[in-house]
């Protein structure tokens, strides 16, 4: 079943942004055409500029939340082509507009701003979602619904755990996510690694194989891609993963380092081959020669295009296919929008071997990206040793600034007050000491509380943000401002001390959500309170009609 949108052209220039309200310098998008653009899955950037904890409340589905005072760290990454139409969203602070500036001033310049912002969206009768990575927590609720996902609860699985010797538990989260806590007896099998490696541990179609996660999503995409897989004849979902576990009063376990073997025998790896290649082709997934892909690339001018390399982090810290930005498969369908800021763009994955690339490809397919491709004979001779350099940031406009021994001297001298851009848990972690904390967007409540003698020093963590962020800086306090050239890294770099907690905000620290599913700290009414929250968003996706989510069912109803 598809989930409310039309079909069409993936490309169609008639429907980019053209209402203008505004004769000013930023025309205004109207709520419906942003709705209409995202059934028809039309080409551009949706930007949420709010802090990711103001967003995490109250938000249209697939709104990207890209912070203003992160926009230059991330935009490139985000938005490859510097002409995609963007429509900017905020709560009518009037950030939007700072947010155009800054993303014209390295280089876009097809740019709206959603007209009333939240309080607009909310009259038109648009649906208004909580939590972060939305699109693909609701595609997993959808795909439960429609695949019928099997699922056992933490107590069945605890009396099968304590009678079956044969049963395999695949904890399918990042290593260090697994390490943190897991599932007695589980083992570390990352997503997009299940079809590739799950034969190797269940020596069987008939073994039972029950997978989880910390919630819901991961578990229930992964159980689906072994039943996809048709390897597996016995596979459930661990119903509310690691959080149901607990909230049923079990146990965990911590520091576990027990992963899905790395050789694979030739066997499975064929099986594993033939299976992906076939999911991934039911869902029209496109396989591409080098030849093929390169025209994608010719035409990324005119189309978005992201290049992912799918494989574990380990295997692109020993080699990278250049141009190839590192997702492994299981995290880019967790959390697409973390990865991909443009609706209807097209994305490329590669692997080694065809496998974690086929079938992350099916996911994103029925998650609704029109076009998806797969090298076919992976990146082959491509590989390079070492990790990719870091994604291109673009180069702020040269200003004062100070080396980490010059601010030091300032310090001790006291003629220097420092102001760190960093997020909470961060600046948390560790900072200068003395620094104060400030929120970009809150520019000029954070300003009015910093001490009013000394130049100000502004900083983050590798002094970028800080480059940019200092002509509003002195603009708005009047006085002298410069960055401390490196960032906190080059402070530290140079043996400086630093200071944990949170000791000096010129604003609350409210810009980063505290996920209810990572951590150990985390209380029961919060952990339960997610759950629901993820139980209701089938409905939610049904009343917001703007998802295109389209599940292969294999029980053929």
């Amino acid at each position: 079943m598809t989930a409310g949108c039309t079909t069409l052209d993936w490309f169609d220039s008639s429907l980019l942004p053209e209402d203008v309200e505004n004769p000013k310098r930023l025309p205004l998008i109207s709520i419906d055409r942003i709705r209409d653009q995202l059934r028809r899955s039309v080409e551009f950037a949706f930007l949420d500029v709010r802090e990711e904890l103001e967003f995490s409340r109250a938000q249209p589905l697939f709104a990207v939340n890209m912070p203003l005072g992160r926009i230059e760290t991330h935009a490139w990454r985000l938005l490859p082509r510097l002409s995609v139409p963007i429509a900017l969203f905020d709560d009518a602070q009037g950030i939007a507009g700072r947010a155009a500036e800054q993303l014209e001033a390295i280089g876009y310049y097809d740019i709206t701003v959603v007209d009333g912002g939240l309080e607009a969206w909310q009259r038109a009768g648009g649906e208004i979602f909580r939590d972060v990575g939305v699109p693909s927590k609701a595609f997993g609720e959808w795909l439960e619904a429609e695949a019928e996902t099997p699922s056992l609860s933490a107590v069945e699985l605890k009396n099968l755990l304590d009678t079956d010797e044969g049963l395999v538990l695949l904890d399918v989260r990042p290593f260090h996510e697994y390490q943190v806590m897991n599932i007695p007896g589980s083992i570390c099998c990352p997503g997009a690694e299940l079809v590739l490696r799950a034969g190797e541990l269940a020596q069987t179609p008939d073994t039972l194989v029950v997978v989880n996660c910390a919630g819901r999503t991961r578990s229930l995409v992964g159980a689906q891609s072994l039943l996809n897989s048709s390897l597996f004849k016995r596979v459930h979902a661990l119903r509310n993963g690691t959080i149901g576990w607990l909230l049923a009063g079990l146990e965990l376990e911590h520091g576990a380092k027990r992963t899905a073997p790395a050789q694979l025998s030739s066997a499975n790896h064929s099986r594993a081959q033939t299976a992906a290649s076939r999911v991934a082709t039911s869902v029209g997934v496109q396989f591409l020669s080098r030849s093929e892909a390169s025209h994608w690339e010719r035409e990324s001018d005119k189309r978005s295009l992201f290049r992912f390399d799918v494989r574990s982090p380990e295997e692109h810290q020993a080699s990278h296919a250049p141009g190839f930005f590192p997702a492994p498969g299981g995290q880019l369908v967790q959390a697409t929008d973390e990865y991909v800021a443009v609706r209807g763009a097209r994305i490329l994955l590669g692997d080694d071997d065809g496998v974690r690339a086929a079938m992350t490809g099916s996911w994103l397919r029925q998650m609704g990206w029109p076009e998806v491709g797969v090298l076919t004979d992976g990146f082959a001779d491509q590989l390079t040793p070492g990790p990719a350099s870091p994604a291109p940031t673009p180069a702020p406009t040269k200003v004062p600034s100070l080396t980490p021994a010059q601010l030091d001297d300032r310090l001790r001298a006291r003629t220097a007050v420092v102001v760190d851009l960093t997020s909470s848990p961060e600046y948390e972690r560790g900072h200068i000491p003395g620094a104060w904390f400030a929120i970009r967007s809150r520019l000029e409540q954070s300003v009015s509380e910093l001490p009013r003698e000394g130049e100000l020093v502004l900083t983050s963590p590798d002094g970028l943000i800080a480059a940019f962020a200092q002509p509003e800086f002195e603009n708005l306090s009047g006085r002298a401002v410069a960055a401390l050239s490196g960032g906190s890294e080059a402070w530290s770099a140079a043996g400086l001390p630093l200071e944990t907690g949170l000791t000096h905000l010129a604003v609350p620290a409210e810009d980063v959500y505290k996920r209810p599913y990572e951590g150990v700290d985390n209380a029961q009414a919060a952990m339960q309170d997610y759950i629901d929250w993820e139980l209701g968003l089938v409905e939610q996706i049904r009343a917001d009609g703007t998802a295109c989510y389209n599940v292969l069912n294999p029980r053929g109803r």
